[in-house]
């Protein structure tokens, strides 16, 4: 492994001033585009759809909890998906493990929920078993239609953002793809540390330790037993947007 300059002290503080300029740019550059994001037009959400969730049946406007601001993700809590029935997606159960305490996003008047295709016995029984506290919903198909075919989230993972006046929603923006890792703190734990996430698509110094992306990936209660998978299946090649890597 081909490691950088050893330098002393002062020198690596004055490397750090240098790195810090490039943090300023980044910070100040997120900060820009979520000044854009909060200047997206709304588009009305008219459709009524269905859900079911602990306490029976439930709509869109059900899912806000009575604030104003509701964020969805589409989590793959599905039967079908690799591990199923024990597990869900290993991804979004990575994802799931780092939502913390909601009533931070609640006192600003926002609800944060999860929704997938699985029953809520099912979804009961793995939260459980992995320990989360997180509002999660079923998608029942309807004759408006299902939910995650409208919002682009049937096939691959996403995060919809909404708000209400009074009964009437809007949807306010959508992210998906590598949008979502914002949510995982564990990758940008990795990115501040010398060896980086160790993935293959990252542009490290020669020899680092790297392994096929997102392989390394396991249910927080099988890491000892993981080896590794291809549980996110291969990219469609007629969609040039698919972003799973190839093999």
């Amino acid at each position: 492994m081909k490691t950088p300059d050893i330098v002393s002290a002062p020198e690596w503080e004055a490397a750090r001033r240098e790195m810090l300029v490039k943090e300023k740019e980044l910070t100040r550059a997120r900060d820009a585009l979520a000044a854009l994001r909060r200047r997206m037009p709304w588009t009305p959400v008219d459709k009524h759809y269905r859900f079911e969730g602990p306490d029976g049946a439930a709509s869109l406007l059900d899912l806000f909890g009575g604030r104003r601001q509701l964020i969805v993700y589409r989590a793959f809590l599905d039967p079908g998906v690799h591990g199923w029935p024990d597990h869900g997606c290993v991804g979004c159960s990575l994802m799931a493990d780092h939502i913390g305490n909601l009533a931070h996003l609640n006192a600003r008047d926002t609800t944060l929920v999860y929704a997938s295709r699985g029953t809520q016995a099912d979804i009961t029984r793995i939260k459980a078993r992995m320990g989360w506290d997180i509002p999660w919903y079923t998608m029942v198909p309807g004759p408006d239609g299902a939910f995650d075919v409208d919002f682009g989230v049937d096939q691959w993972h996403g995060t919809n953002a909404f708000i209400r006046d009074g009964d009437q929603i809007y949807r306010t923006y959508f992210i998906d793809s590598r949008g979502d890792e914002i949510f995982v703190n564990t990758w940008h734990f990795l990115d501040m540390t010398a060896l980086g996430r160790q993935e293959t698509w990252e542009d490290s110094p020669q020899g680092y330790p790297q392994s096929k992306p997102c392989e390394w990936w396991a249910w927080h209660d099988n890491y000892p037993e993981h080896t590794p998978s291809r549980w996110f299946g291969d990219p469609n090649p007629d969609d040039p947007n698919d972003p799973r890597p190839p093999r």
